[in-house]
């Protein structure tokens, strides 16, 4: 009986596997990084605009609230861009870099492209809104109708586009933070729910615009 030592030609591609899941890792990481960078460099930008103003107003003895939403005026229609960057007092202004910060990233987290023009329909309707239906002699300040706008978009994302990304994050905010719908309803003294829902409706309509 004969034996045979069998012969082994090329090389075993387990030799290969681990350097290219290494580099494949390394890869995906430096990519989560810069990714994460980014997202951090928008929101902090963003936040520093509204604090910073918060600041200057402090200083100024509360002038730049002035420069508020007033329905149905022409003076009132530069509150529809510089409303989100004022503030009443600190709790307003915390309470609104939490929720900034929690649906801002969220929108960013199912694509960064979205956050410019979701921030922008935001800002529109709820300004928009604001100056159409709001009481006579009212000021309408604060953040929070363009953080409608986000959750607007995150509650109806998944619904338009029809992925399964899209859908887990719709699914996870109506789950935890479907109770903030309310707050477009009347009925909350010193709360502009003509903000909020404007801004929910554009975030709607930009949830409809990146459907595909």
């Amino acid at each position: 009986m004969r034996t045979h030592r069998r012969a082994y030609h090329g090389s075993p591609a387990g030799w290969h596997y681990a350097p290219v899941v290494t580099n494949t890792l390394t890869r995906t990481s430096r990519q989560l990084t810069r990714a994460l960078s980014r997202q951090t460099v928008t929101l902090a930008t963003s936040l520093a605009a509204g604090w910073s103003a918060f600041v200057v107003n402090a200083l100024m003895g509360g002038a730049l609230l002035r420069f508020g939403i007033v329905p149905r005026t022409v003076d009132g229609l530069v509150g529809i861009v510089a409303a989100p960057f004022l503030h009443a007092n600190v709790q307003h202004l915390l309470a609104n870099t939490a929720s900034f910060l929690l649906f801002g990233w969220l929108v960013m987290l199912r694509d960064r492209r979205h956050f410019g023009v979701v921030t922008i329909m935001g800002l529109l309707g709820s300004g928009l809104l604001s100056w159409t239906l709001g009481a006579p002699g009212s000021v309408h300040i604060g953040a929070s109708g363009v953080i409608f706008g986000y959750f607007g978009f995150l509650l109806l994302a998944g619904w338009f586009a029809r992925s399964w990304s899209a859908i887990a994050i719709s699914v996870l905010v109506a789950a935890v933070w479907g109770g903030t719908l309310l707050g477009v309803l009347p009925g909350t003294a010193g709360v502009s729910w003509q903000g909020h829902l404007g801004g929910f409706l554009g975030g709607v309509l930009a949830a409809r615009w990146f459907r595909r």
